[in-house]
């Protein structure tokens, strides 16, 4: 499934996500989800792009790590679909997908971000993605505790996939104090390289620390999880970590800062778009996914200054920019 969201500033961007669901239906609200998410995402990082998605809904007996011809055939019909659209979406790599399945896309289509840098491409998203994570994180440390040194506060981070693990380094060598989960067991030894204590998904959200780093799936933030959580602060790679907009203000009333996620996690796209299509070097693109930093800092001024939530404040930036008249 692919959708496509708003063209209104320029072409929709939008990784391709493969992996399994419980039905279809949940696939099917996945996109128009994360379609949606990357619209306010491209419209806050000031690219001309609007937002789109690709969702592939694998059954419980597949792995979306698999190899062999069925993979190729699906991957080109990816290509296929996304070439069908013209240009007005682009994708990339997601959760279930990697630059070398980009690289696969790009033999059936143009419109495809971050293949391998050997392929012409700007390589793993997941590194400017986590360059832009550690950025935000001294963003809302910086506002919430100003002066406060990394190494005096406590994180609990959620998911230790690319992203989650490159984040995870980096706080270690912060000398932060870290709690770490994941599905998967084996990442058990990542979190013991850090020196970090092991636990739970469900602990791990619980946890009574200062700053919580959701870096898996979305919907994590709910009625019902916000009532029980320990931090002080949220900021992570998780897209969509709202079941729904009106939790921002439930944690607004708990006095815990929750950093947009479209603004968090936009870094993959800032980077892949600069280089990729508008001939940035490296280093060009690495300072402008740094500026999530500033970018971050002045719309948590903003909404504090107004006693509104950093939601409210984004969306406000969102409508601006796209209810804009056309040059």
């Amino acid at each position: 499934m692919v959708s496509v969201d708003s063209t209104r500033l320029g072409p929709a961007l939008g990784g391709c996500r493969v992996t399994p669901y419980p039905t279809w239906r949940d696939g099917l609200d996945d996109v128009l989800r994360l379609s949606a998410a990357m619209t306010r995402k491209a419209a806050l990082a000031g690219l001309d792009h609007g937002g789109g998605k690709t969702v592939v809904v694998l059954d419980g007996t597949t792995s979306a790590d698999w190899t062999g011809p069925a993979r190729a055939d699906l991957l080109d019909d990816i290509a296929d679909v996304v070439n069908g659209l013209g240009g007005t979406y682009v994708t990339g790599p997601d959760i279930g997908t990697s630059p070398d399945d980009m690289a696969r896309l790009h033999t059936r289509t143009p419109h495809v971000l971050c293949r391998p840098e050997t392929d012409g491409g700007s390589g793993d998203s997941a590194v400017p993605t986590a360059l832009g994570v550690t950025a935000a994180l001294e963003a809302v440390c910086g506002h919430r505790w100003p002066g406060t040194d990394l190494a005096t506060l406590t994180f609990s981070l959620i998911g230790l996939g690319h992203v989650g693990t490159l984040v995870g380094d980096w706080l270690a060598r912060r000398g932060a104090t870290l709690t770490a989960t994941d599905l998967d067991p084996r990442r058990r030894a990542l979190a013991a390289r850090w020196g970090a204590r092991w636990t739970t998904p469900a602990h791990a959200v619980r946890a009574d620390v200062d700053v919580l780093i959701p870096c898996a799936t979305g919907g994590i933030l709910t009625p019902a999880t916000v009532g029980e959580l320990r931090c002080r602060a949220i900021a992570g790679a998780a897209n969509n970590q709202l079941d729904h907009d009106s939790t921002a203000d439930l944690l607004h009333a708990r006095n815990i800062l929750w950093a947009p996620d479209t603004v968090v996690s936009a870094g993959g796209i800032i980077a892949a778009t600069a280089r990729e299509l508008h001939g940035r070097t490296a280093t060009e693109s690495h300072d402008r996914v740094k500026a999530i930093g500033p970018h971050l800092t002045a719309l948590l001024d903003d909404a504090a200054a107004r006693d509104t939530t950093p939601l409210r404040a984004a969306q406000a930036l969102v409508d601006a920019r796209l209810n804009r008249p056309a040059a």
